[in-house]
């Protein structure tokens, strides 16, 4: 079976749980959490697993991965019949720039780590540190919402893609920063149409071994 290193809360891990449950898969999880003890992604027991000390960190018979988009991709190559990359080039080149805006774009220079460091190295106050992560959350949505202006509000394109699975953890975080998501329609349609179906609400962070709520 194979193996996947999350933490609840991460918008990374998130991504690759949406994949796996959509596509069936069981998995054996195991939580690293970012904030106990320091955070138990920097221990030496895990940097041995994943020298980056980050999440998530996938394993199965072939060995191990981290980085999510690699996942994804792997996971897709797997599994081409799902066809989670469209086949056409423009359109699996499509689905690919949205992702990236996101994995990119946005989600880098908004988490955990960075935050942390901000208030660090330039003495920020919680508050200037949430409006940080709004700056370059909200800047991305805008963008996100302009690539999705053809959509019918089910999914970003045609069917489920990559490009849902990176979505909706990130708008998961931009409801965490208290973004108004009314300025963002499409998103925020898409968003709930996807909350409802089943491989969805497997992945939410809620529904976790990890979470404060299980």
């Amino acid at each position: 079976m194979a193996t996947l290193y999350s933490y609840f809360r991460s918008s990374c891990s998130y991504r690759v749980r949406i994949v796996l449950h959509y596509l069936g898969l069981s998995f054996d999880y195991k939580a690293v959490h970012l904030l106990n003890n320091g955070g138990e992604q920097l221990s030496e027991s895990y940097q041995k697993i994943n020298p980056m000390g980050q999440v998530p960190y996938f394993q199965d018979d072939h060995g191990g991965l981290s980085q999510s988009m690699a996942i994804l991709e792997y996971l897709n190559d797997l599994h081409p019949e799902a066809k989670l990359l469209p086949i056409e080039a423009y359109s699996r080149a499509k689905v690919r720039e949205f992702c990236e805006v996101v994995n990119a774009g946005i989600q880098p220079v908004q988490n955990l780590k960075v935050l942390i460091k901000i208030k660090k190295d330039l003495a920020a106050s919680d508050e200037q540190k949430m409006e940080w992560g709004k700056n370059f959350i909200e800047d991305g949505l805008k963008s996100l919402e302009r690539l999705v202006s053809h959509s019918k509000g089910n999914f970003c394109f045609d069917k489920f893609s990559l490009a849902d699975a990176m979505l909706i953890p990130q708008i998961y975080n931009a409801n965490r920063f208290g973004i108004d998501m009314t300025q963002y329609p499409i998103l925020s349609q898409i968003n709930e149409h996807c909350l409802g179906l089943e491989y969805f609400k497997a992945a939410h962070p809620d529904q976790q071994p990890d979470s404060p709520q299980i």
